[in-house]
């Protein structure tokens, strides 16, 4: 697991002498959040989403991305958001991470965000439970953002396979 000290192994070495952490900011359930600019493979507007039944509710269905199945994951869930049709503004984040991806839905992605570790402050302990894991660190620009854990967010791709081996 990242921790909140260390800045992506492959940042530029300016950013890692500074501290800096670059992420892109995802809006959804009325909230922001931004990941590792270093986790995100392509920002896309959503294409159509095949769906699959039996899946947890955070589980949105598969896209063909790039020739391939892509997994879709919907946070909204995990934060107690009602699942309500997307905006035209929605966008599909692709994390890739070790030779594992999945797309995450967001209402829409605003923009990026520039901070430097010093800034990080640990996540609220109010954070609903479903997404508290998920939620590394808080910083304030012009609002709260939650760093969201690329890791932990992949990693729900694997409770997935274990919940399907299990089924068998």
């Amino acid at each position: 697991m990242e921790t909140l000290s260390t800045v992506a192994p492959d940042a530029p070495e300016d950013q890692a002498a500074s501290g800096a952490l670059s992420g892109v900011v995802l809006r959804f359930a009325g909230a922001r959040y931004a990941v590792d600019m270093a986790a995100v493979a392509e920002v896309v507007p959503v294409p159509p989403i095949t769906r699959l039944p039996g899946g947890p509710p955070w589980l949105t269905g598969v896209v063909n991305w790039r020739g391939r199945v892509l997994p879709v994951i919907d946070l909204r869930p995990l934060v107690g958001a009602p699942l309500s049709p997307l905006p035209t503004s929605a966008r599909l984040v692709v994390l890739s991470l070790d030779d594992v991806e999945c797309g995450v839905v967001a209402d829409m992605v605003p923009g990026l965000l520039e901070c430097t570790l010093a800034e990080l402050e640990p996540p609220p302990a109010t954070a609903a439970p479903g997404i508290g894991r998920l939620v590394r660190a808080v910083v304030d620009d012009d609002g709260p953002v939650a760093l969201l854990d690329a890791e932990a967010v992949l990693a729900l791709r694997s409770e997935l396979l274990t919940a399907r081996r299990g089924s068998r």
